[in-house]
């Protein structure tokens, strides 16, 4: 049985963080499928579109790699492409702290659906969408942070 994953975001924009996990994800699953989140309430710095763009364009050249977006329950959307796991990057314990519960109540929800934490590499745990999203807000150089998808 093929091993697949989802990798859920907003992706607003995809950083070189995302990257580092994605890549690494590679050599544990056969597949992948980059999951843009839709949140009608959440204010977006780009659009959906624009967001799966860039995550097509980055992977372009990985058969092992899809882009869906979804606006249902994480596990909900993992049972519908037939995912047996949920991808995610820890950075911190911040970030810990705030995945280890999404992750059990995701267990309890879809036991048969597995949460894997990949911890980020020391370079990129520096870096997230909100900080890439500040520093383009105010003209700074995000140049080393972002894909070139996201530079161009």
């Amino acid at each position: 049985m093929k091993k697949k994953a989802v990798f859920p975001g907003s992706f607003d924009p995809i950083t070189l963080g995302h990257c580092d996990i994605i890549e690494r994800g590679l050599q544990l699953f056969d597949e992948i499928v980059l999951a843009i989140g839709v949140n009608s309430a959440k204010q977006y710095t780009f659009g959906l579109e624009e967001r799966k763009r860039f995550l097509e364009e980055t992977f372009a050249e990985e058969s092992r790699i899809s882009i869906a977006t979804y606006n249902t329950l994480t596990v909900d959307f993992c049972k519908s492409v037939e995912a047996q796991f949920i991808l995610r990057g820890l950075r911190s314990t911040k970030d810990f702290n705030y995945e280890q519960p999404i992750a059990q109540t995701n267990r309890v929800m879809a036991g048969d659906v597995e949460t894997v934490f990949l911890m980020a590499s020391p370079e990129v745990t520096h870096i997230s969408s909100s900080i890439v999203r500040e520093i383009m807000k105010y003209n700074g150089n995000y140049q080393n942070l972002v894909p070139y998808t996201v530079r161009k």
